[in-house]
């Protein structure tokens, strides 16, 4: 390299770390940011001669799909966090639509992990759209929420006014066999379900503080560690509401609200939320449980 060409490169190398150490100084007290994750999703299926097809796909980041091979019209996808888990300052964004006529099922490889937080939450957003006589089911495995961990979830549905769906998220507070409790943290999930442009369901849980304090109380898990939530939008919603109360019995409770059943479940332990959880969602989901739910 001659010489202008090596004065030029060690003049751009020290602008560019003088500008990301400036905004090292500036974001943090001159202490250098730690690293953090980043993923992004956005996936669109058809359908096409009856069977459900891939139309459009972007993965970014930490945020991976695979797609197993499943019989009938149903589409199966599996999401995958390569960061392995998430902490406070980490950040991801899906956005799943099912076009009209077409049948999607979303999963998780795995347990999404919560870590502690020296600072900041993590954020996770969660788009989905169904056109009309389409059918999506929303299925990721339990999150499971560490100590001082710190999470911000949203959920946004926007349905066709003749599509159906099965939605579905579950909390674990520490895993029982591990011997973790939880004692502080910040849990804040938000849920917006949109059917024909009009707001059918919304919801808001909040765990902020003394976590294990609050899950004692009779109001909010009654000492239980493992809550989860189910909302189903179907042909026939009675038909279901008999078949689901049996299922949760004295665990939880569900209802038709606005045409949508809507379910509550807790549990002394993850593996016991499951065992009510699966049989539940086979009730709703009409066959689109996804293989990697077992016990």
């Amino acid at each position: 390299m001659d010489g202008a060409k090596a004065e030029a490169a060690t003049s751009a190398a020290i602008a560019v770390n003088g500008d990301a150490r400036a905004d090292a100084d500036a974001g943090s007290g001159g202490t250098l940011p730690l690293q953090r994750a980043r993923g992004r999703l956005e996936l669109t299926v058809k359908a096409v001669d009856g069977r459900t097809r891939l139309a459009d796909l972007h993965q970014a980041g930490c945020l991976k799909l695979r797609f197993p091979k499943v019989a009938g019209a149903l589409s199966e996808a599996v999401v995958i966090n390569t960061s392995g888990g998430l902490t406070g300052g980490d950040r991801l964004q899906q956005r799943f639509a099912a076009g009209p006529g077409a049948e999607l099922s979303l999963t998780t490889q795995a347990c999404e992990r919560i870590y502690r937080a020296s600072a900041g939450r993590a954020e996770v957003s969660t788009d989905l759209k169904i056109g009309a006589g389409g059918f999506l089911a929303w299925l990721p495995q339990e999150t499971i929420l560490f100590d001082e961990g710190a999470l911000r979830r949203r959920l946004d549905v926007e349905a066709a006014d003749d599509a159906r769906f099965v939605l579905c998220e579950s909390v674990i507070l520490g895993r029982e066999m591990m011997g973790e409790s939880v004692l502080r943290g910040n849990f804040h999930e938000s849920w917006r379900v949109r059917c024909g442009g009009q707001l059918v369901f919304a919801d808001e849980t909040r765990l902020d503080g003394a976590i294990a304090t609050a899950a004692k109380a009779g109001a909010s898990l009654g000492g239980n560690r493992a809550f989860a939530t189910l909302v189903a939008r179907l042909d026939a919603p009675e038909s279901a509401l008999g078949a689901i109360r049996a299922i949760l019995g004295d665990s939880g409770g569900a209802s038709v609200v606005d045409g949508l059943v809507v379910a509550r479940l807790v549990a002394p332990s993850g593996f016991l939320l499951r065992r009510r959880l699966i049989p539940a969602i086979a009730a709703l989901a009409q066959g689109a449980v996804p293989r990697l739910w077992s016990l």
